[in-house]
């Protein structure tokens, strides 16, 4: 290799490793700056997280039996027609409320009210008949057998009217009992036969609800218990009512049976149909330990609270973790079976922000007043 090789080569080399060595600076620089600045961080005192605080409390809790059931007309039915006919005429509304043996449909009944003229004119007739051989027979003049068959003729015509009678009442429509009527389901100069359904109608006040229950609950229940029913379509009102009936059989299949209770309506809140859920008022009360529902954290594996305590090292306070096994819920309470003891003070807002092992501090001048039962609207 000739000097001039030799020279080129050298300055490659030295070029190199000045790019090595600046390059190696500049990270070794950064690595340097990244690892002071997380020893920075690591060792930076956060603030106390910022929490509102309950203490775990027992309380007397009444015993109720809960179940979900059905609400159902005290009576309720699909008002049919019973004769075949165009309909001439409708004297109702849908959503009516309508009073027993209120005209509800009229069928075209011409024909039969004629014929129940002509039975009128027979009926007439026949009576005439029948008094002429009445006074002949006690003059003597006819026989018995005579006045037998003029009375006869007399009871078959009037027999045969009170069955014209009827027939022209199958051609119109009453109401069977008072109550709330449904939709309108026929029209007028329509064709109906004989059982098709003109309209619903429904006794509203008072009303059943029917629910089952375990027959480990059987012995229980009694008719007269009170009862509590929430639904959905009215959430915060509860209304109040009495059993009124007890299955005497259990259902083979479920191993449950079913119970009426009879709620009243006078604001017509409760139709039949509606989901309910209910509660049974039984004579016995249990002690339960309770916090706030807003004290849970609940996830997969299970459900959690922070437990505030003392901090040894300094005089604050700070949040530990502890699963809980709960049970039933009431209003903003929820039972605690195992986990919890009496005196317990635990986070009740502010969870999502807590680390276990982490500075606390309590501040309750903003805590939401003790309500877990709001008064609801009686109906």
């Amino acid at each position: 290799m000739s000097d001039r090789g030799q020279i080129i080569s050298k300055r490659m080399v030295l070029m190199l490793l000045g790019c090595l060595l600046l390059f190696g600076g500049i990270f070794a620089y950064k690595f340097f700056g990244r690892y002071m600045m997380n020893q920075f961080l690591d060792n930076l005192a956060l603030p106390a997280a910022t929490v509102t605080s309950a203490t775990a409390q027992i309380q007397s809790w009444r015993e109720d039996l809960s179940g979900v059931g059905t609400v159902r007309a005290v009576n309720g039915v699909e008002v049919t027609t019973e004769a075949e006919g165009v309909v001439s005429a409708i004297h109702f509304k849908s959503g009516q409320y309508v009073h027993k043996g209120d005209l509800l449909v009229e069928i075209f009944a011409e024909p039969e009210k004629a014929q129940l003229q002509v039975l009128d004119a027979e009926l007439r007739l026949a009576r005439r008949n029948y008094a002429r051989i009445n006074t002949l027979t006690k003059r003597g003049v006819t026989t018995e057998a005579d006045l037998d068959s003029a009375r006869s003729t007399l009871d078959q015509v009037v027999a045969n009217i009170e069955v014209q009678r009827a027939r022209v009442d199958q051609r119109i429509v009453v109401a069977p009992f008072s109550g709330v009527l449904g939709i309108r389901r026929i029209d007028l100069g329509q064709n109906v036969s004989p059982g098709e359904a003109v309209v619903s109608l429904q006794q509203l006040d008072p009303i059943f609800v029917d629910f089952s229950l375990p027959e480990q609950k059987y012995a229980m229940v009694k008719a007269g218990l009170p009862i509590e029913l929430t639904t959905d379509a009215f959430p915060g009102n509860t209304y109040h009512g009495k059993i009124t009936a007890v299955d005497p059989q259990v259902d083979n299949a479920s191993r449950n049976f079913l119970i009426q209770a009879t709620l009243n309506n006078p604001k017509k809140h409760l139709r039949p149909g509606m989901f309910a859920q209910v509660s049974v008022q039984i004579d016995a009360s249990r002690r339960v330990l309770v916090v706030p529902r807003t004290a849970l954290v609940f996830a997969p594996y299970g459900v959690s609270v922070f437990i505030l305590e003392k901090d040894e090292e300094s005089d604050g306070m700070i949040a530990n973790k502890r699963f809980v096994k709960i049970g039933e819920e009431r209003g903003d309470l929820v039972e605690i079976v195992r986990g919890l003891l009496e005196g317990d003070v635990v986070a009740s807002s502010g969870l999502l922000k807590l680390r276990n092992g982490e500075k606390v501090e309590i501040n309750n001048e903003n805590k939401p007043p003790d309500n877990p039962y709001p008064k609801p609207e009686n109906s």
